[in-house]
């Protein structure tokens, strides 16, 4: 199967931290999950999350949950570098390390901290995506850097974020 095979039946996740939204992380789940679901029946059974806290991990840990019953359900984490979680609280790097024991693949985009590894991470989570699932709030950040090079590179992007916000 060819890269651009692959990449129809691939969707990716990009969203703020927890203390950056102004919904609350049931709501968040809940419309994540929506969008799994149609992304699920529209033939992209495929997901990557940057995991990073918030709605990368959340996303990922449903993916996981939905995966129990679908075997086509796969989930690729691209990491921006080694030990990124290293100054995270304990509840969210035990979230992560689960995930990753039941991820499907993992890849580190850099070898180490660098300014750019979260930037690179975004894009190549994008290059190798039909579709980005975004919970993005307008504002300046790295979110919206990587919904701009969504829209930039003609991948499609759903904002599940609450439009009255902005």
């Amino acid at each position: 199967m060819t890269e651009a095979e692959k990449r129809i039946r691939r969707v990716c996740f990009t969203g703020h931290r927890p203390e950056k939204l102004n919904m609350s992380e049931r709501a968040v789940k809940k419309a994540l999950r929506t969008e799994i679901l149609s992304a699920i029946q529209d033939g992209m059974p495929i997901f990557i999350s940057g995991m990073s806290r918030g709605v990368d991990i959340w996303a990922a840990e449903i993916v996981l949950e939905l995966r129990k019953n679908n075997p086509d359900i796969k989930l690729i984490c691209a990491i921006p570098f080694e030990g990124f979680e290293k100054f995270w609280s304990y509840d969210w790097k035990r979230k992560y390390l689960d995930i990753l024991t039941k991820a499907d693949f993992i890849t580190y985009i850099c070898k180490s901290y660098s300014n750019r590894a979260y930037q690179m991470r975004n894009q190549w989570m994008v290059d190798r995506a039909r579709r980005v699932i975004a919970v993005f709030n307008g504002e300046e950040s790295g979110t919206k850097n990587t919904v701009v090079y969504a829209e930039e590179s003609g991948v499609e992007v759903r904002n599940i974020y609450r439009s009255s916000f902005f």
